[in-house]
């Protein structure tokens, strides 16, 4: 299978002119790849081992504005530079454009060379560096939902996002003769991600008109979010260049299914899960117990983490395959948490309350940090749930707006202690933003309600 290129490999396709440009990207708390393009031969002399970018890029928003209310960056500091230090490990080929290679990069501090606490791939390391001084390594996969549309992006845009039609005509879950009408767009998304060094899985239709799901293989924490955030943004290149648009907003309609990310996980010891025991009830661990206790109690504390702007919460809604509560069930799709490959070695908990808008370091890093609380803590796990979860009582609820989420964030202790103050007030504040520029906005809804009936 292909794979990631050595340092090396990438100096010889340079020098044999196969590559002339670099992408050096990092990722943002929007979970989007920003950075420059080098010309390669400068990147293999001399950028390789560090360059620039402002900081502002790890304070801003998804339009790129630059709130007030930060701690690390503010026009009274004068907005100056972090270090972007590439990875060399991730660097790799960019099949779906001519002659370009990339790399991830983390970023550090311009002064003491330290990496910035808030920058997400640090935050997920740190929590992936904490499991491993327990013993132990994080296996993870996420499911990428989106829409793709008839229409480019431009053509979209340009007429207000009104009359969007999605590519297909009708719900097309697992369906193969409607998927093979997308297969202009689908198949270059697989095979350019495959030959990118993506353990590309599959993909199919979702249960909406025009909805796709793409599947990846399990890796390594961090591989699994360096995954994620490329195939996200190969998939909006992609579409892009076949003339369609491709969205991961998880609700672009209110009659409509919303898209999601479902994260999986378990830890393994030595190579082997460390959830499996084969002579338990459903052959589930202590450990693994120990870890879902935690990842299911602390959910109400990072829910942010999994679901960061005000349409995230739209998609929470009964009958529609999204989770209303923070419960785990066996094999049951009502439930916030789902028990997978029960009595197997392949067993694992499924998370499904992310929206396909998450940032996938953000949100691996908070399960991460709750499961370890709740090894630490040697939590018990509550009975799973049975039946219709929606309709259960008893069963606590996910946070159902962006508001009570921001709260909750905002006074985690268990948070603030596995992370640290200065990254949970750094998102509680880009929370709170998102919310004051949508309760700014007059909405359509508004005005179609109440223009002439108010």
């Amino acid at each position: 299978m292909p794979g990631t290129l050595s340092f090396d490999d990438l100096k010889t396709q340079v020098t044999s002119g196969v590559i002339d440009t670099v992408l050096v990207c990092f990722v943002d708390m929007q979970g989007r790849l920003m950075g420059k393009r080098f010309h390669a031969v400068n990147f293999v002399e001399t950028s390789y081992k560090e360059t620039h970018c402002c900081n502002y890029l790890l304070a801003t928003d998804l339009e790129m504005a630059t709130p007030d209310g930060y701690a690390s960056t503010s026009w009274e500091k004068g907005y100056g530079d972090y270090v972007m230090k590439p990875d060399l490990g991730t660097i790799r080929p960019v099949p779906w454009l001519e002659g370009t290679a990339m790399v991830l990069c983390d970023i550090l501090d311009h002064h003491t060379h330290e990496e910035v606490p808030h920058a997400p791939r640090t935050i997920l390391k740190t929590q992936v560096a904490r499991l491993k001084e327990l013993g132990f390594d994080a296996m993870m996969a996420t499911e990428l939902e989106f829409f793709l549309f008839e229409k480019s992006f431009e053509e979209i845009r340009k007429s207000g996002f009104r009359d969007m039609a999605p590519i297909s005509g009708y719900n097309e879950d697992y369906h193969i003769f409607q998927t093979t009408k997308e297969e202009g767009v689908m198949r270059p998304i697989r095979n350019h991600l495959f030959a990118a060094g993506l353990p590309i899985e599959n993909s199919k239709g979702e249960a909406e008109t025009g909805q796709e799901e793409l599947n990846i293989r399990y890796a390594d924490a961090l591989d699994c979010a360096d995954h994620h955030t490329i195939a996200k943004h190969a998939i909006k290149e992609i579409a892009w260049q076949n003339g369609h648009a491709a969205t991961f907003l998880p609700k672009w309609h209110h009659d409509r299914v919303g898209s999601s990310s479902h994260v999986h996980q378990s830890l393994w010891v030595d190579g082997q899960p460390a959830f499996y025991d084969k002579d338990a009830d459903l052959g589930m661990s202590d450990l693994m117990k120990n870890y879902m206790a935690g990842v299911i109690a602390y959910a109400p504390d990072y829910t942010f983490f999994l679901a960061p702007y005000v349409n995230s919460y739209k998609r929470f809604a009964k009958g529609t395959f999204a989770p209303t509560k923070t419960v785990w069930s066996i094999d049951n799709r009502t439930a916030g948490f789902r028990l997978c490959g029960d009595g197997t070695k392949g067993i694992r908990v499924e998370c499904r309350i992310g929206g396909s808008d998450l940032n996938p370091y953000l949100a691996q890093a908070a399960m991460l940090a709750a499961g370890i609380k709740g090894i630490e803590d040697k939590m018990e796990l509550a009975p799973p749930t049975t039946g219709d979860v929606y309709e259960d009582a008893k069963a606590a609820d996910i946070p159902q707006t962006l508001r009570s989420a921001t709260e909750k964030l905002r006074y985690s202790a268990f948070l603030r202690a596995a992370m640290g103050d200065v990254v949970v007030d750094h998102y509680t504040r880009c929370a709170e933003w998102e919310q004051e520029e949508f309760d700014r906005v007059v909405t359509d809804w508004e005005i179609a309600r109440g223009f002439e009936r108010a």
